[in-house]
C-alpha cells in the first residue's frame, strides 16, 4: 500500500525504515526505562489504597467493638467519600479523572491533572467506592511517561507523546491485569490498527509493559506488601464442558452482558444528571445513593458490606475458593446491589469499571450453577469472560482475560470461555445498536 494525497497511509517499508530510525529507538529505549519508576509508582499506590482499605472496613470497626463492619458503615463512609470527591471534580485540573462510564480510553492524562487523579483515587476507593484501581493507575502511568517525554528531541511530535502516553498505561496497568499480555492485547484490539503499523506501537508498550510486571512483582515479593494482585488463588475443581454448559452458559453470558450494558447505560443517564445541576451536591448525592446500596445488602443477607462495596477483588477470589459457601438468595442480592451502586458509581465518581463487573458476572453466573447440567467451574467461567468482554468491548481481551485469571483450570474451559466472550460481545453490540458503542 502506498501513501496517497489527502490520505496518507504509510507502506510496510516506510513503517518499518521509522521503526528502524533513531528517533523510534529513543522512544523504545525509553519505554524500557518508563516501566520501572511507573512499576514503583504503582506498587505504591496499590499498596496505600490496600492499605487504608483495611484501616477502614477491617480495622476502625475493631478499635470500635465490631467484630466485622455493620449495616450502616457504607453510609458515613460514602457521605465522605463524596464530600472529597465533589471539590476535586469541580476546582482541580483533570476533575479526578476520565469518567469510568467512558471506559479506560480518552485522552491520556498529564502531569498537571495527576494530582486531582490520586487524590481522588486514594481518598475514595478505599472508602467503599463501587470501583477498581486499573483507571486511576493508567493515568499515573501516561503522566509519569509525558512528564518524562517532556526533555526528549522531538516531545512536541504527537506521535511520539501518543505512543510513549501509551506504553506508559499499558506499563501501568499490566502490574494489574496479570503482566504484559492483557495489556498489550487491549492496545491492539482497542487501536483496531493492523500489519507493520501495530507492531510499531506495540513494541513500546510491550516493552514497557514486561520492565514494569518485572519489577513490581520483584519489588511486592521484597517488601512482603499486599497489592491484591487479580490471579484468582483457588478456583472449583474443573472438567472438560459438555453439551448441558454449553446449553446453559452461553444464554447465562448473553444475560450477564444485558445487565452490566444496562448498568452502563444507568451510569450514562447518571452522568448526564450530574453534569446538569449543581455538581458539588449531586456528587455527594451519587456517594449516599452507593452507601444506601451497600446498607441495603447487608440487611437483606445479614452479611457485612464489605461484600458488595470497594472493588471486589477481594470477594471475588473469596466467591471463586468457596462457591458453595454462597446461597442463591445472597448471590443474587450482590448482583442487585453492587450493581445498582456500580452504575451510580459509573457515572457520578472516580475509578475503573473493570474490577466490580468481573464479581457482578462470577455471582450471576454462581447463583445459576444449580442449574441441571451445569456445572460450577463452567459457571464461573461464561460469567466471568461475559462480564470481561461486555464491560471493556474486546472479545479477545476478556477471553484471555478470563484464561489467566482461572490458570491452569482454564484449558479445559477454553472453547466454552471463547463462545461465550463472543455471545457477550454480540449481546453487547445488539444492545449499543441505537446508542453510543462501547468504548
Amino acid at each position: 500500500m502506498t501513501e496517497t494525497q489527502g490520505d496518507a497511509v504509510p507502506d510496510g517499508a516506510a513503517v518499518y525504515r521509522e521503526v528502524l530510525s533513531r528517533p523510534y529507538l529513543r522512544v523504545l529505549s525509553l519505554s524500557a526505562l518508563l516501566g520501572v519508576p511507573i512499576a514503583l509508582a504503582c506498587f505504591f499506590f496499590v499498596s496505600l489504597q490496600h492499605w487504608l482499605q483495611h484501616e477502614v472496613w477491617a480495622a476502625l470497626p475493631a478499635a470500635l467493638g465490631y467484630e466485622e463492619a455493620p449495616w450502616w458503615w457504607p453510609l458515613p463512609a460514602l457521605c465522605l467519600a463524596g464530600l472529597i470527591l465533589a471539590p476535586v471534580l469541580t476546582r482541580m485540573p483533570g476533575h479526578g479523572g476520565h469518567l469510568p462510564v467512558d471506559g479506560l480510553g480518552g485522552t491520556p492524562v498529564g502531569p498537571r491533572a495527576l494530582p486531582g487523579v490520586v487524590l481522588a483515587a486514594l481518598a475514595t476507593l478505599p472508602l467503599g467506592v463501587v470501583l477498581g484501581p486499573e483507571a486511576p493507575l493508567m493515568a499515573v502511568g501516561s503522566a509519569l511517561a509525558l512528564l518524562a517525554v517532556r526533555r526528549m528531541r522531538g516531545a512536541d511530535d504527537p506521535r511520539t507523546t501518543g505512543v510513549v502516553a501509551t506504553a506508559g498505561s499499558t506499563a501501568a496497568i499490566s502490574t494489574i491485569l496479570g503482566g504484559p499480555l492483557v495489556s498489550a492485547l487491549l492496545v491492539v484490539e482497542a487501536a483496531g490498527l493492523g500489519g507493520a503499523r501495530l507492531a510499531a506501537l506495540l513494541m513500546p508498550c510491550l516493552i514497557a509493559s514486561a520492565t514494569g510486571a518485572l519489577v513490581f512483582t520483584g519489588f511486592g515479593t521484597w517488601t512482603g506488601l499486599k497489592t491484591g494482585g487479580l490471579a484468582l488463588p483457588a478456583v472449583p475443581p474443573a472438567a472438560n464442558p459438555d453439551v448441558g454448559d454449553f446449553l446453559w452458559g452461553l444464554p447465562i453470558a448473553a444475560l450477564i452482558a444485558c445487565v452490566l450494558t444496562l448498568g452502563r447505560h444507568m451510569g450514562r443517564s447518571t452522568a448526564r444528571w450530574t453534569g446538569r445541576g449543581n455538581a458539588m451536591t449531586r456528587t455527594v448525592l451519587c456517594a449516599l445513593a452507593v452507601g444506601v446500596c451497600l446498607s441495603a445488602y447487608a440487611l437483606l443477607t445479614g452479611r457485612s458490606p464489605r461484600d458488595a462495596a470497594l472493588s471486589g477483588q477481594e470477594t471475588l477470589a473469596e466467591l471463586a475458593a468457596h462457591p458453595t459457601g454462597w446461597s442463591v438468595a445472597v448471590l443474587f442480592a450482590l448482583v442487585v446491589c453492587k450493581g445498582l451502586a456500580w452504575a451510580v458509581s459509573l457515572g457520578g465518581l472516580r475509578g475503573g469499571p473493570i474490577f466490580p463487573a468481573l464479581l457482578l458476572g462470577a455471582a450471576g453466573s454462581l447463583a445459576c450453577a444449580g442449574l441441571p447440567g451445569l456445572g460450577t467451574a463452567p459457571a464461573l467461567a461464561c460469567g466471568i469472560c461475559a462480564a470481561a468482554t461486555a464491560v471493556m468491548g474486546l472479545p479477545l481481551c476478556g477471553a484471555v482475560l478470563t484464561a489467566l485469571l482461572l490458570g491452569a483450570d482454564a484449558y479445559d474451559q477454553m472453547p466454552l470461555i471463547v463462545g461465550a466472550s463472543v455471545v457477550a460481545h454480540l449481546t453487547t453490540l445488539l444492545m449499543n445498536r441505537r446508542g453510543t458503542a462501547t468504548p
